[in-house]
């Protein structure tokens, strides 16, 4: 589908992720659409599975999370369903990618001290050996991609 993305698809992709909640009838104005044609533009990204769905972005620190740290994880063996059963059961794991390199698994963790941060960890630890990075600040937030641009190379 991305090579059927045109430059009003993308305007409406950053649109609904700068703000989920936007009435079709201002997403029509800002991408200069009529409310049908934008709800039925809206509907097809959906359709097609380019939007996956929506979500409310939650203060961590505000809702007793204040430590987030990047664990990464060398998960030695094939077995990888425990590791998917306390992914499961640990809400404090928000996030959970599985890479190549040397480590197999990058996770993204809150948690509510630096205390509950080393239980997490040593329960990760289980699976393997573990590398932790406490989070300082937020440089970027999470955003999609964005309409590529045209290459000036030539």
């Amino acid at each position: 589908m991305t090579e059927s993305l045109d430059a009003t698809d993308w305007a409406i992709l950053a649109e609904v992720e700068r703000d989920a909640r936007i009435p079709y009838t201002e997403l029509a104005r800002r991408v200069n659409l009529s409310p049908s044609a934008t709800t039925e533009r809206v509907r097809r990204l959906e359709a097609a599975e380019v939007i996956t769905g929506y979500r409310a972005e939650v203060n961590l620190h505000r809702t007793g999370y204040p430590v987030l740290a990047v664990v990464r994880l060398k998960y030695p063996g094939t077995r990888h369903e425990p590791l998917h059963r306390l992914l499961a059961e640990r809400p404090e794991i928000l996030e959970c990618l599985r890479t190549t390199g040397d480590d197999c698994y990058v996770l993204k963790v809150a948690a509510t001290s630096t205390a509950h941060l080393e239980q997490l960890v040593d329960a990760l630890a289980q699976f393997g050996s573990t590398t932790t990075n406490v989070v300082l600040s937020q440089t970027l937030p999470l955003r999609g991609p964005r309409e590529p641009r045209a290459s000036t190379v030539g």
